[in-house]
């Protein structure tokens, strides 16, 4: 089954070589979320964390991981403009579960110069200058937090998009130096991440009750209507653009061609049941 690695030195890395990564994402795919984050934190220990955002699909998995370890690491990113209902949320985090939460920000400098460039709203020009943007103040600030780490925990599920279809619960994270990136919550159902925070009385974001079904930074999100996808709140006045902010579909690892490509796949289907929750 699965065996927990020897403690290492700090100084030594502790990655999985592509055999191992697929014989334990084979052993782990019927496991609970439960049992794969169990094993996860017996084998990476502090040098593993959860990123989230604080919706739904991070707020279970937080959960879930605090009762097996309360000092289980939680990072998140501030980009500089999120809604002041996230602001809420960490602070709602912070008193429940009594943790310190791993902030992270973008690059002044960088966040300067592109808005000198471009605006601060260059996001509505184009595409690329939403990628950008997105780049900026989210991509980078998780290569930072992910760089002293072996192993990173998120909230992914199977049906969320086109793009995640295939995502196995544990995989090498080749776009952020080969370490370990696992998805507790792949084979789960955004009905069954709904039933777990009300067993266990999961403190929820804000916007939920009013429409919003994806949160990510305030200009670029707004609630959806009835009948409308999960992710139409999100870039919705992109037309046929990858609902990836470039974190999970790196475009210079051709994860941005993977995305399109499932767009024109589904264009005329639809996309199926998808709760996005990162």
């Amino acid at each position: 089954m699965w065996n927990a690695a020897v403690a290492l030195d700090n100084d030594e890395r502790d990655l999985l070589d592509e055999f191992e990564a697929g014989q334990i994402a084979v052993d782990l795919d019927f496991a609970s979320p439960q049992e794969v984050l169990r094993w996860t934190l017996e084998r990476w220990g502090q040098k593993v964390a959860i990123s989230t955002s604080f919706q739904a699909e991070g707020m279970a998995l937080l959960d879930m991981a605090w009762r097996l370890d309360p000092g289980i690491r939680v990072f998140t990113v501030d980009t500089g403009r999120l809604p002041q209902e996230t602001y809420e949320m960490i602070e709602t985090v912070r008193a429940r579960y009594g943790m310190s939460i791993e902030i992270y920000f973008p690059d002044a400098a960088q966040v300067e110069a592109m808005v000198r460039l471009q605006g601060p709203d260059l996001f509505k020009k184009s595409v690329p200058a939403r990628l950008r943007c997105c780049n900026v103040r989210k991509v980078e600030p998780i290569r930072r937090a992910l760089a002293g780490l072996d192993a990173w925990i998120t909230g992914l599920r199977r049906d969320q998009w086109a793009s995640r279809a295939n995502i196995r619960k544990v995989e090498i994270d080749h776009d952020h130096g080969g370490l370990a990136k696992i998805s507790p919550l792949a084979d789960w159902t955004a009905a069954e991440v709904e039933e777990y925070i009300q067993a266990h009385d999961v403190p929820v974001h804000p916007l939920y009750k009013q429409g919003y079904t994806s949160i990510g930074c305030a200009p670029c999100t707004r609630a959806t209507k009835a009948g409308e996808d999960p992710r139409a709140g999100r870039w919705w006045w992109e037309t046929n653009a990858p609902k990836e902010c470039g974190i999970h579909c790196p475009i210079e690892t051709g994860g941005f061609e993977h995305e399109m490509e499932a767009i024109v796949h589904l264009g005329a289907k639809g996309p199926a049941d998808v709760g996005e929750r990162v």
